[in-house]
């Protein structure tokens, strides 16, 4: 079977469906590249004789890792296109058993940041089910629902949509009978369903739109490839007596008997160090804090498995072997190891499985072996013989085998065992076990958890310590800074968050010191009178006694000012506290319960700088309206109040021009000395609240408490201008009217950007870019003048063209590089060539 090792990449050179099709008269008709997603086989079932097999699902033929994880998470980013940022962020993931759980946790991946559940066929002891339903065709029916939260398929279930993921979609009838079942206890307004493939008929097109209809709710499909699958009358009867004639012909044949064979490579245990707390997978729920500490975790395991592997097997063909509903743990151990091995090695990604399904060494045929082996993990329906295809005979110079902690047991490692199975049949056997997850049922005693306090200057900011309150962790002597290049191809490639690492901080040239120093001289009399005008509307609206809590840490500053005005007009001592809100993840939910134990939720006014496109105004909204309906304190009003609207995001604002704030010329140096706040699983428990650091080192460089001081002393200058204009403020209309957003979104298909986050409007937010990320170039209202020095000198620094636009809605705006690599300079994401 020497052709094997190439032929997942050349599946249209013989067609893996051939043999079935010559034999039976089955057709496969469609789209341009499902022959070469799909093969064909047999199996041992009453109810169904063909069997569809997937060249890219990693479980019936060993496939690149990378591909694998690469078409679930290509269609979960098409999800998330298709339900818009706000709607995505809402939704939750349902993959079915066992074929689909890791397809489903990919999908989970590409839509960022859902929670993610699959069916199980192992019940587990002390957990509820929530649900369950039958799949008429399967060889094995039953399914179960068991997350750990049994609220997770309840909470908002109207506003959240359902996105349920199969290998394929065939009848319909398993998708739509979980949907029934389950809109039937917590209806909703939406769902997506995801295949690989839509191999439906035309009657069931039909049926999924009358479906639609009948229960009220939006249902979508997404899929890869269209096709449909043609069986002859009779195929049923014809494909069974063509199984059992192969299997007699087999019996003493090619076909793997089930006698014990002495294992023939050796079998070595190796410790994965698997994070703690992280579940094996999506059986009781995993959400996007889990995934955070698992891609943390996973470049170190997969030098672990490389380190264990012998130098032939380290340059060799290596299969990282999943189990049975096991599949998304293996599968990113093998995207790690491929990148760790890098091209010394040819890695592969499959799992055993429980479906029978017949073997013919043909390459017309998509089963070419199978190994059988006695199931390993005390199946609650008894013990029965269980599969790996496509394994034997496929020159595998190692086996790295995945089990859970449940099915490291002694039939795993009997004489006729798995392990002895793959030993007869490759140089080395690793058997890696990740721990089987135990479910916490979540109660209210989470709630009643003693909370941290907030830090305060000196120890933690040089700000003074009745100056603000900062709802963050200590994470200072962490080491969390990348280089803005690695972080930005992180990022961009769905690796990482940006909110799990921080860049490097900038230090400024004295060049760019000085253009500092001369901002703040200039703007000082027009900050002070946007500060006073937006505390004086925040008094009068949401008076007598507002809590300032800012939205770390660009927000801080103006948090700070404001309470100093109403200190210094109005004799008032406003409490001020920082909190971390992070895009796309939400507010730190332990600072809002701590807000809510010791004030009124309702006196609550988020603080912030400036506003963009609004992305962190939605993001507030969302974040409130989904921590009330997880059961958290009510009355907290998401309006965020502001010293620049330029987007026209907001209600409460000191002024709408886009001007420079000095502040954001800056990062930590005028911030308190503090960082950009930090959410990552391994470091952030459930009770906890968001990290920052204080760099203390940077004390020599701080200009914090020189920048308030400055601003301040010119309050009494401007008071007589701040009383005119708040009276005018109250009287207007300032219902925003999101031009911001819109400008950003023609902006972003305008520059071929498509990806409305690499578009950063107003001078605040590309001071930003040009400090932090990987700027691609700076859109310059034409005319602007020395609200632009400092960013034009930015950009020069870092080789940026500045390109002058007529009709601007801001002073500039600021590109990120799309599609970044390192290395790329062209819109496309590639090098330019000579660059």
């Amino acid at each position: 079977m020497s052709e094997r090792a190439t032929r997942e990449e050349n599946v249209d050179v013989v067609w893996s469906g051939d043999w079935v099709a010559e034999r039976l008269g089955v057709a496969l008709e469609g789209d341009g590249d499902l022959r070469e997603l799909l093969g064909l086989a047999l199996r041992r079932n009453p109810k169904r004789a063909h069997l569809l097999v997937s060249n890219v699902l990693g479980k019936h033929v060993p496939q690149r890792p990378s591909v694998v994880y690469g078409a679930g998470y290509g269609l979960g980013e098409r999800v998330r296109a298709l339900l818009g940022e706000e709607e995505a962020r809402r939704a939750v993931v349902l993959g079915y058993a066992e074929t689909a759980t890791g397809l489903g946790h990919a999908v989970a991946d590409g839509l960022r940041d859902a929670p993610y559940l699959h069916s199980t066929r192992r019940p587990v002891a002390g957990v509820a089910q929530a649900g369950g339903f039958e799949e008429a065709h399967s060889h094995a029916t039953s399914h179960l629902l068991l997350p750990e939260d049994p609220e997770l398929l309840a909470q908002g279930a109207e506003a959240s949509p359902l996105v349920l993921v199969d290998d394929e979609f065939s009848t319909g009838n398993t998708v739509l009978n979980t949907i029934r079942a389950l809109h039937e206890l917590h209806p909703r307004d939406r769902y997506v369903i995801v295949a690989l493939v839509d191999m439906r008929s035309p009657a069931d097109r039909d049926r999924l739109t009358a479906f639609a209809a009948e229960i009220g709710a939006r249902v979508d499909l997404v899929t890869r490839s269209t096709g449909t699958v043609t069986l002859p009358d009779g195929v049923l009867e014809r494909g069974q007596a063509l199984v059992a004639a192969q299997e007699a012909e087999q019996a003493h044949g090619a076909d793997e008997c089930v006698a014990p064979i002495a294992p023939i490579a050796p079998i070595t245990r190796v410790d994965l160090a698997w994070p703690a707390g992280v579940p094996d997978g999506g059986r009781h729920g995993f959400t996007p804090a889990h995934r955070a500490a698992l891609e943390a975790a996973l470049p170190g395991m997969a030098e672990r498995i490389a380190g264990a592997l012998g130098g032939g097997a380290r340059q060799g063909r290596v299969l990282v072997l999943g189990f049975e509903e096991l599949m998304y743990a293996p599968l990113r151990l093998g995207t790690a190891l491929e990148q760790t091995l890098g091209a010394d090695a040819e890695v592969r990604y499959s799992t055993t499985t429980r479906s029978p399904v017949l073997a013919v060494d043909d390459p017309g045929y998509a089963i070419r072996t199978r190994l059988v082996f006695p199931a390993h993990d005390t199946p609650a329906d008894g013990p029965g013989d269980r599969y790996a295809y496509n394994v034997a005979g496929a020159d595998f110079d190692a086996v790295v085998a995945v089990v859970d902690s449940t099915a490291d047991t002694s039939e795993l490692h009997a004489p006729e065992g798995l392990l002895a199975r793959l030993a007869a049949h490759t140089g080395q056997v690793l058997l890696a076990v990740v721990p089987s997850y135990t479910p916490t049922p979540v109660s209210h005693s989470q709630e009643s958890a003693v909370l941290p306090e907030p830090l305060r200057g000196p120890d933690f900011s040089s700000y003074a310590p009745e100056d603000v309150g900062w709802l963050l962790q200590d994470l200072s002597d962490t080491e969390l800074e990348a280089p803005t290049e690695e972080r930005e191809e992180a990022i961009q490639s769905g690796g990482a968050h940006y909110a799990e690492s921080l860049p490097v901080e900038y230090q400024p040239s004295a060049e760019y010191q000085a253009l500092f120093s001369a901002a703040l001289e200039t703007s000082a009399a027009r900050i002070a009178r946007a500060v006073g005008t937006v505390t004086e509307t925040v008094l009068a609206e949401r008076g007598p006694r507002p809590v300032l809590v800012s939205l770390a840490r660009a927000g801080t500053p103006v948090g700070v000012l404001m309470r100093r005005w109403a200190q210094h007009r109005h004799g008032l001592d406003l409490p001020h506290y920082a909190i971390s809100i992070v895009r796309g993840r939400g507010i730190d939910a332990t600072a809002l319960r701590w807000l809510a134990a010791h004030h009124d939720p309702a006196d609550v006014v988020f603080v912030d700088g400036w506003t963009g496109k609004g992305a962190i105004t939605r993001e507030l909204a969302a974040a409130i309206e989904e921590f009330e309906a997880s059961g958290g304190p009510a009355g907290f009003d998401p309006e965020i109040a502001v010293l620049a609207d330029p987007g026209g995001c907001v209600r409460t604002y000191g002024t709408r021009e886009d001007f420079l704030i000095p502040s954001a010329c800056l990062n930590s140096t005028v911030s308190g000395l503090i960082s950009r706040t930090v959410l990552r699983a391994d470091l952030v428990g459930p009770n906890d609240f968001h990290g920052g650091k204080f760099y203390r080192e940077l004390a020599g460089s701080d200009v914090s408490v020189r920048f308030l001081d400055t601003i301040a002393a010119r309050f009494d200058e401007v008071a007589g201008q701040v009383e005119d204009e708040a009276k005018e403020l109250l009287a207007a209309d300032r219902a925003p009217t999101w031009e911001g957003w819109a400008a950003v979104e023609r902006i972003s298909e305008e520059y071929g950007i498509h990806d409305v986050n690499l578009v950063k409007p107003g001078v605040g937010e590309t001071t930003r870019v040009l400090l932090r990320r990987v700027p691609w170039k700076i859109l310059a209202k034409r005319g602007a003048g020395a609200d632009l020095t400092h960013i034009r000198l930015l950009a020069e620094q870092r080789g940026v063209p500045v390109e002058e636009v007529d009709g601007l809605p801001y002073s500039c705006v600021g590109l990120i590089h799309p599609r970044y690599t390192r290395g790329a300079t062209g819109a496309d994401g590639k090098a330019v060539k000579g660059a």
